[in-house]
């Protein structure tokens, strides 16, 4: 059975002289000369030694007993050889290669007969995977002339298939003339089964270390790069290629090339493991932070054969800790401007730990030592408060509760510092105690404020009431002022009920008496009687001293009111009141009293302005940009303009009997609304106060200004 070889093999093909002696040196099939002689049989593993002794020294035409002697040497070869004729036709498999085959005992093949066979006729014994590679090169073997060789598989006598190395040689005479392929077959399934675990454990070794999340590589022993997976070219879109040698190099941020190709270059000459942090170019441009580390291998000697190494991406890991660092310090400020400090307690190793704000808050310096234990923090704390902080302490650890204290701690310079401890219990799954963990804050400084404020406060309240009593003088003043206007306001509808009162009694003492008429009489003394009691309760209002009250108010309702109550002065002077008012104004939540006493004062200045010719005022309000505004309008003399920045100055005043308290209430007032108050000059003579009211009134501080 041929099995053919490689096409180009290098081999030499054996040659006969005239006279059927050798004249070639045989090393591939132990065909030797007439003499016997001992040649190794080439393999790629092993080198059996055959035993030959092959007479060819008939002539070339005595082909028969050729292969006669050729036979009986094959029989003996420990090993599978075969020959075919110049056709390719196989005709001789030696008893080895027969057994092998469980061919019959008369089997052409064992006896050499030649059948007429095809070229490629043993095809069919070998697997049907080999078929088609086996015929083509047997076929260039055949139409190049030349020996060859080629790997395949057999089926044995038992069905099972082995692989063989099988290479061919040409037996020519010596005019050239081709007289038999020989072959010999060299039994490689173990070496391939071998080999197929080798490489399948490397390909599983290459597909492991390139699933790795991290970049491999290897170098020679002078730190040249010689290897780098599959991660690495994807990572860096560079290829082995140009990383080998130093290529590696233009893939380093340049300002991290020196320090870095310095740490691997002594790492080199050391022999010692390399590690290095380092910046280096990914596919997309884009330079990130990696860890670096490689380590030697070395031989029996201690010699380094080799290096490898793994590059991780730690650059998610640098950010966090850039990030970690940078909270850190903001943590550090943040507690340095707060003056709070951080602290843990392990009741059970009594190991501690505090920030460095918080040895200054407890008055320490801060150190790199041994923190000081908990009884060293405890005898700082002032003797009057050291007992209920022992106590808060153990309850904590007993009940593992959560606690908040208040201390006072002592420095080392007698400074008595206040502060605000926060403990938290830590606990495990089993809810046993873990430690504590907690702040404490310096609170001297807000509680020194707390102080300063509840006295000011206090201040304040105090200036309030002041302002309120202020308030309810300037009413009763202004009231005072008014008695004869007042008067005359109740007299009138007083004196129109009597009228209709006796009006009432006339029509009833008429016979028969008239009913209508007295209905209607009476009537009247009902409308004027209920005009004074209203005159009379907004007098009482104004006179009455009680605390600020909000509610919801109607500010046109105001105005008519006041309108009503400074009639019978307005028209004493002879000045005329009119109103300008937006109807549906919205109410707001006001104290009525205070804006009726603003109304009343800028009303009565606005008389008073007017008092020697007589004039016109005017009242109007209006919702603007969200907000109520008012004015008061007046045609008599104007402001001086020398003076307008002291007209809402306390005790400042123009008239000759003024008490220069007005306009200064009036303003506090208005601003304790959350408005504003202030005069302008009219162009045609007289003056306006404008003031504004938020629709959402909120409650302001309400001091003179």
């Amino acid at each position: 059975m041929p099995w053919p070889t490689r096409p180009g093999a290098n081999h030499s093909p054996a040659m006969v002289d005239d006279h059927g002696r050798d004249n070639h040196d045989y090393n591939t099939y132990g065909i030797i000369a007439h003499r016997s002689k001992i040649h190794p049989v080439a393999h790629e593993s092993r080198h059996p030694w055959l035993f030959t002794g092959l007479n060819v020294n008939a002539p070339t035409h005595h082909v028969p007993l050729l292969e006669e002697q050729l036979q009986a040497t094959l029989n003996v070869i420990p090993t599978y050889t075969w020959y075919a004729l110049p056709s390719g036709a196989l005709v001789f498999v030696n008893k080895r290669t027969a057994d092998y085959l469980g061919l019959p005992k008369d089997h052409a093949l064992r006896l050499g007969i030649d059948t007429g066979a095809a070229w490629d006729s043993h095809i069919p014994l070998l697997h049907p995977d080999d078929h088609e590679e086996t015929r083509r090169v047997w076929s260039t073997c055949l139409s190049t002339g030349t020996a060859g060789e080629v790997s395949f598989r057999v089926r044995s006598a038992e069905g099972k298939y082995r692989w063989f190395l099988s290479r061919v040689e040409l037996l020519r005479a010596k005019d050239g003339t081709l007289l038999l392929w020989i072959g010999v077959n060299l039994d490689i399934d173990d070496a391939k089964r071998a080999g197929d675990v080798v490489r399948k454990s490397e390909k599983e070794l290459r597909d492991a270390i390139d699933t790795i999340p991290a970049i491999v590589w290897s170098a020679l022993p002078d730190g040249s790069n010689t290897y780098v997976n599959k991660r690495f070219v994807e990572y860096t879109g560079s290829s082995a290629e140009q990383t080998a040698g130093s290529g590696w190099q233009a893939l380093v941020h340049p300002d991290d090339l020196e320090r870095h190709a310095g740490k691997w270059m002594e790492a080199v000459t050391t022999g010692k493991p390399h590690e290095s942090e380092v910046r280096s170019r990914r596919a997309d441009g884009q330079y990130r932070w990696q860890l670096d580390r490689g380590a030697p291998l070395r031989d029996g000697d201690g010699n380094i054969v080799k290096w490898y190494g793994v590059t991780t991406d730690i650059e998610d890991r640098k950010r966090a800790e850039q990030a970690l660092r940078r909270s850190e310090a903001y943590l550090a400020e943040a507690q340095g401007l707060s003056h709070t400090g951080s602290w843990a307690w392990n009741p059970a190793s009594d190991n501690t730990y505090y920030s460095e704000e918080c040895y200054r808050v407890l008055g320490f310096a801060p150190g790199d030592g041994t923190p000081p234990p908990l009884v060293t923090i405890l005898r700082r704390i002032h003797p009057d408060d050291q007992a209920q902080c022992r106590e808060r302490v153990e309850k904590a650890i007993r009940d593992k509760v959560d606690f908040e204290l208040d201390y006072r701690i002592v420095h080392p310079d007698k400074r008595v510092r206040d502060i605000h401890c926060v403990c938290h219990t830590v606990l495990d799954r089993s809810g046993d105690l873990v430690e504590l963990v907690g702040t404490v804050i310096d609170i001297t400084e807000r509680k020194r404020a707390d102080e300063e404020r509840r006295a000011a406060e206090h201040e304040r309240e105090r200036l309030r009431q002041l302002e309120a009593d202020l308030a309810h003088v300037n009413r009763v003043s202004t009231l005072g002022e008014m008695a004869a206007s007042l008067a005359h306001e109740i007299k009138q509808p007083i004196a129109a009920a009597i009228t209709s009162a006796n009006s009432c009694i006339e029509w009833l003492e008429h016979e028969p008496p008239n009913l209508d008429r007295a209905r209607a009489a009476a009537a009247r003394i009902d409308k004027y009687g209920n005009r004074a009691a209203e005159i009379i309760d907004r007098i009482r209002s104004l006179y009455r001293k009680s605390p600020p009250r909000r509610e919801l108010v109607d500010m046109n309702g105001i105005i008519q009111e006041m309108l009503t109550l400074l009639k019978g002065e307005a028209d004493r002077y002879s000045v005329a009141m009119r109103s300008e008012l937006t109807r549906e104004l919205p109410k707001i939540m006001a104290d009525g009293v205070q804006l009726q006493q603003v109304f009343m004062n800028l009303m009565l200045n606005a008389i008073e302005a007017m008092r020697d010719e007589g004039g016109e005022l005017t009242v109007k309000s209006e919702l603007q940009d969200g907000q109520l505004q008012f004015s008061v309008s007046d045609t008599g003399a104007g402001l001086p303009v020398e003076k307008m920045d002291q007209l809402f100055s306390a005790f400042f005043t123009t008239k000759p009997q003024g008490s220069g308290m007005g306009l200064a209430i009036s303003r506090s007032i208005v601003e304790s609304h959350g408005g504003q108050l202030w005069a302008s000059a009219n162009s045609g003579g007289g003056a306006t106060f404008h003031f504004t009211l938020p629709i959402q009134v909120t409650e302001t501080s309400s001091l003179i200004a």
